[in-house]
This record gives C-alpha cells, sequence and structure tokens, in this order.
C-alpha cells in the first residue's frame, strides 16, 4: 500500500513540474515584456506643476517628465523651444519610457489644443424649379 502512494505522489508531483516548465516556456520573461511597452507612445496633458529649464524636465502631478534632443515642440500649431513654456500653462503630447524608468517626451504641445478648423460651407444656391418634362 505504501509503495501504490508512493508511486502516485511521485507521478503527481512531475506531472505537475512538467506542466509549470511548460508554462514558463510559453510566457515571455519581464525582460521581453518591458521592451515591448519600452517604444510604446502614451499621450499626457495637464498643467505645468514644476519647470527645470536647465534640466529640461517639466512635472506634471507626480509624473516628471525629460525632454530630449529628439522632443518636438509646438506652441499654437508652430515650432517651439522648451524655454516657451511656464509654470501653469496647460501642456500636452506624448512620451514613452526611456533608459532607467525615464519618462521621455516624444513631443509637446504647449497651450491648449487648437479648435479643430471647420470648413466654411458653402451657401447653398437656391435651386430653380425644374419644369415637367413633357
Amino acid at each position: 500500500m505504501k509503495k501504490l502512494l508512493v508511486l502516485c505522489l511521485s507521478t503527481a508531483l512531475t506531472v505537475l513540474g512538467f506542466t509549470a516548465h511548460l508554462n514558463a516556456a510559453e510566457d515571455p520573461p519581464d525582460k521581453a515584456r518591458k521592451t515591448e511597452n519600452k517604444n510604446r507612445y502614451v499621450p499626457f496633458h495637464g498643467k505645468v506643476d514644476h519647470l527645470d529649464k536647465a534640466g529640461r524636465t517639466l512635472k506634471i502631478g507626480q509624473r516628471t517628465f525629460h525632454v530630449t534632443d529628439a522632443t518636438k515642440i509646438t506652441k499654437a500649431g508652430k515650432t517651439a523651444t522648451f524655454d516657451e513654456t511656464t509654470v501653469g500653462e496647460e501642456v500636452g503630447g506624448a512620451y514613452q519610457q526611456g533608459d532607467g524608468g525615464r519618462l521621455e517626451l516624444t513631443s509637446l504641445r504647449i497651450g491648449p489644443k487648437a479648435p479643430k478648423e471647420s470648413k466654411p460651407s458653402e451657401p447653398s444656391e437656391p435651386k430653380e424649379p425644374s419644369e415637367p418634362k413633357p
């Protein structure tokens, strides 16, 4: 009886260990997951709470964003520089996670979003009543 019990337990442990190994092989390692998310662009918006022009960083809420040389900065739809940013100003854009978990801006819009231009509607000419065809 003891031999049968030991045989069943060892078989069960072997099967559990094998299935755990298969599941681990299917899941990508944590580093692979982080690399996938690293290149993802994440939108943001808010008001600038703190600004460090020398360090080229701005803080919105609890997040600190780093401006890089590749950051595309615009103000009122035109190209701008980081020096044109002020504390309390509304900003938005996109960032991605860089080396060491830094939040690096890929784009920065200074000021509120520009209103979408609506196409001017052309005045419709009054249609002449059509004559009935004979």
